[in-house]
C-alpha cells in the first residue's frame, strides 16, 4: 500500500489551508530558520540511507555517471520548464489565486514553479516513492511529509491556496513510481535494494547542502543517478567481484 505517498499529499493538501489565511504574518527570518532546519533533517535522512551501502564502487559510478546524462539531457531545465507549463495550467483553473495581490505576479510565477520541483520532482520524493513501492519502507515519505507540512504553509503565505492543488500532480507522479518500483522488486538482490537506497542518499545529503545554502548541488540532474544504480551494482555483483 503506498502509505507514504498518501501521507504526503495529504500534508501538501494540509499545509496549503493554513498558510492561505495566514498571509504575510510570518517574519522571513522565521521563513529562513525553518527552512535551516529543514536542510538539516534532509541530511539526516541521507546519512541513514547512505549506510545501508552494500558495494561503494557502484554507488559512486551510478552517481557520476547519472549527473553527467542528467546535466546532457538537461534534465533540470526539462524539470523546470514543464513545472512552468503546470503552473500556467493550475493558474488558468485558479485565476483569483495567481499572486492575490500579496506578490508581484513574476515573483508569483518562479516561486510557483520552485514549489511545484519540491514538492513533484525532488530526489527526495522520487527516492522515497520507489524505496516504499520496492521495500515498503515509508520513513523517508513519512519524514518528507514531517517538512512539506510546514512548507506548503509557508509557501501559501505567500502563493495562497493554489499551493494545496500541487498535491494533484504529485499524487499522479509517485503513485507511477510507486508501482513502477514494486513492479522491479522481484529483479532485485538485497545488495541492489541496498546500493538503491545509498545512491539515494546522496542525493539527499545534497539537497540538505542545497537547503543550507552551502553549496547549490543539480539535484534535479543527479536523478539519473538513482536509475543507473541497481543494474551497476547487479554488474559489480555478479561479475567483477568474482574477478577480485
Amino acid at each position: 500500500m503506498p502509505v507514504g505517498v498518501v501521507t504526503n499529499v495529504i500534508a501538501v493538501i494540509l499545509g496549503g489551508i493554513p498558510g492561505n489565511f495566514l498571509g504575510p504574518r510570518l517574519s522571513e527570518n522565521f521563513k529562513e530558520n525553518l527552512n535551516t532546519v529543514f536542510g538539516a533533517c534532509a541530511m539526516l535522512m541521507g546519512v541513514v540511507s547512505i549506510v545501508q551501502i552494500r558495494n561503494l564502487p557502484p554507488v559512486v559510478f551510478a552517481t557520476i555517471a547519472g549527473t553527467i546524462v542528467g546535466l546532457g539531457i538537461r534534465l533540470g531545465e526539462r524539470i523546470v520548464q514543464a513545472s512552468r507549463n503546470l503552473e500556467k495550467a493550475i493558474s488558468r483553473r485558479l485565476p483569483a489565486a495567481a499572486g492575490d495581490g500579496r506578490i508581484p505576479r513574476e515573483e508569483y510565477e518562479s516561486r510557483l514553479i520552485t514549489i511545484i520541483v519540491l514538492f513533484c520532482a525532488s530526489g527526495t520524493g522520487i527516492y522515497g516513492s520507489m524505496v516504499s513501492g520496492m521495500a515498503g519502507d515509508q520513513s523517508i515519505l513519512i519524514a518528507k511529509s514531517i517538512m512539506d507540512l510546514p512548507t506548503a504553509t509557508l509557501f501559501a503565505c505567500e502563493l495562497g491556496i493554489i499551493v494545496s492543488f500541487i498535491a494533484l500532480p504529485q499524487l499522479v507522479i509517485f503513485l507511477a513510481l510507486f508501482f513502477l518500483a514494486h513492479a522491479l522488486l522481484p529483479f532485485c538482490t538485497p545488495q541492489m535494494i541496498g546500493d538503491f537506497k545509498a545512491c539515494g542518499g546522496v542525493l539527499l545529503l545534497a539537497t540538505g547542502f542545497r537547503m543550507l545554502q552551502v553549496k547549490n548541488f543539480p539535484i534535479a540532474d543527479m536523478i539519473p543517478a538513482m536509475a543507473l544504480v541497481m543494474p551497476l551494482s547487479a554488474l559489480w555483483t555478479a561479475v567483477i567481484v568474482p574477478l577480485l
